[in-house]
């Protein structure tokens, strides 16, 4: 899977275009400034956004041709990125964050109920998770996404795989997207904003 990525980072065109996906940049809108983590962020469209708003951004990606594109970007920008290599789960830093950022990012079924509480404990309490992933519904539509339904989200996954998260909203729905060469069309979503819970006692 790995090469699969490498292969499409390395193409001159960005796979997913330049500009942030939509729903994110709705909502990181709404948010004061801080610290934000980008899990899986591919060629940089979504963290290069946030370093253009004022943000602290770290980002990771197991892709050297996606940290190379997102590098490439965010200079042409004049802008620094903190962009590393690095499978979800080996992925640490000494920064707690704001927010965390997943967009469309579909790990494999058997890491992915862990690499989600893993990204978990960067986050400081009350801070953000502004999520989009295709749901189990695309599976079969030329539009993007995994070809894998168990890669796929419900509704019932994504609450017992974030367990602890006070879900501001969460919910399926159709889209159309256009993000690029591979996120082309009608699409079925599933797209959240939820809060980590406060430290107590």
């Amino acid at each position: 899977m790995k090469n699969f990525w490498d292969k499409r980072y390395e193409a001159e065109s960005y796979a997913y275009g330049l500009l942030p996906n939509a729903f994110f940049k709705s909502q990181l809108d709404k948010l004061p400034s801080g610290s934000v983590l980008f899990a899986a962020e591919g060629e940089g469209r979504n963290a290069v956004y946030a370093l253009q708003q004022g943000w602290h951004v770290e980002a990771f990606d197991y892709s050297v041709a996606a940290k190379n594109k997102a590098e490439k970007y965010a200079q042409n920008l004049g802008l620094d990125i903190n962009f590393k290599v690095a499978d979800v789960l080996e992925f640490h830093t000494e920064t707690r964050f704001d927010a965390l950022v997943l967009c469309y990012a579909h790990f494999p079924i058997e890491i992915r109920e862990k690499a989600h509480r893993h990204l978990l404990t960067f986050l400081k309490p009350n801070g953000t998770v502004i999520f989009e992933a295709f749901s189990k519904a695309q599976l079969g539509r030329a539009s993007g996404g995994p070809k894998n339904e168990e890669m796929l989200f419900s509704v019932s996954e994504v609450r017992s795989e974030f367990k602890g998260l006070q879900f501001d909203f969460l919910e399926e729905t159709e889209i159309h997207l256009e993000e690029g060469e591979f996120h082309k069309g009608e699409a079925s979503v599933i797209r959240f904003v939820g809060k980590k819970a406060p430290i107590t006692g």
